[in-house]
């Protein structure tokens, strides 16, 4: 495992990361999720990634077991939380001085720990000024509860007006950007950011790299019974390959198999491997619903060395 620079921060993470979303608290057991854990830090991850929604805060609460029950030294890994959807009522919700500070002791207390090193705004809130929420990140870092804040599916144009507002009133900058990104969703972070990566100094924690495993292939031939695209919380996703466009799509990615064969590798490892190929992503969130999965996934740090720019121009051609 290599690790890298969170953005301009001096924050060293590694790769390949470890995140909750969908299986911690809900689609997997508590056994389950302590395999993956121990197979992820064993293999090199330091970065966890979690958020007050996911599986209604169980998954954090999970995590957290796991991480009393390791006894991992604290110094040797990094745990996220995120803040947003909370709950129902009023002030359960969205990016206010209120919410922030409750999401975050709460966040605390289900991860057993007294800091978190990433604390991410889950979505923009149009209803609260920008200026509150960045004073109330900059008061958590200050209170050692928080040691980086970041965006997480905000635009260029929020996140450099949070920039801004902290360079005008002394406050702290968001660090740090989670988006969607692999090979089926590129222009955000390779376009809309563009700027942001030298001007700001932004570092991405990126998600979703294998499109909720639409680039491993297995959704070629359509969508098994038992596949977790029908939960209900994924239908935006199992609408994304259906119809026309959906079909487009899985064209491609048959096309990319045929040439991941061709160079003697698993599909996922280099779909993987291209989201690692842009410097401007600090970690890779992994997902998985079994410790097999999970080492499979993580063994494709050993296709770095076969992706040069020839590879990557034909990958560029496949996926037009």
């Amino acid at each position: 495992m290599e690790y890298r620079r969170l953005g301009n921060s001096g924050l060293k993470v590694s790769e390949f990361s470890f995140g909750a979303w969908v299986t911690f608290g809900s689609q997997v057991d508590d056994k389950t999720a302590l395999e993956c854990m121990k197979v992820a830090y064993d293999a090199g991850v330091n970065f966890f990634d979690n958020a007050e929604i996911y599986a209604g805060g169980r998954a954090e609460t999970v995590m957290g077991n796991i991480f009393k029950k390791m006894g991992w030294d604290r110094t040797t890994y990094v745990v996220s939380s995120k803040v947003f959807w909370g709950g129902k009522l009023p002030n359960q919700r969205g990016l206010s001085r209120k919410h922030i500070m409750e999401a975050c002791h709460a966040a605390l207390k289900r991860l057993q720990v007294d800091y978190l090193d990433l604390y991410f705004c889950h979505r923009p809130d149009p209803e609260t000024p920008i200026e509150e929420t960045v004073r109330a990140m900059t008061d958590l870092i200050r209170q050692g509860k928080v040691l980086y804040w970041g965006t997480s599916e905000w635009s260029a144009e929020s996140i450099m007006e949070a920039y801004n507002i902290a360079q005008k009133y002394m406050l702290v900058a968001p660090t740090m950007e989670q988006p969607q990104y692999n090979l089926l969703h590129r222009d955000k972070v390779e376009k809309e950011f563009a700027s942001l990566y030298k001007e700001i100094g932004l570092g991405l924690t990126i998600w979703s790299p294998l499109a909720s495993g639409i680039l491993t292939g297995k959704y070629n031939k359509g969508i098994p019974k038992d596949s977790r695209l029908n939960q209900s919380i994924l239908g935006w996703l199992k609408d994304s390959i259906t119809g026309e466009e959906g079909e487009k799509k899985l064209k491609k990615v048959k096309k990319l198999g045929d040439f991941a064969s061709e160079l003697g590798v698993n599909l996922n490892h280099l779909a993987l491997v291209w989201c690692l190929n842009n410097q401007n992503v600090s970690t890779v969130i992994l997902g998985a619903s079994h410790a097999d999965q999970l080492k499979d996934n993580l063994k494709a740090i050993d296709t770095k060395k076969l992706i040069d720019n020839k590879v990557m121009q034909k990958i560029d051609a496949i996926m037009q």
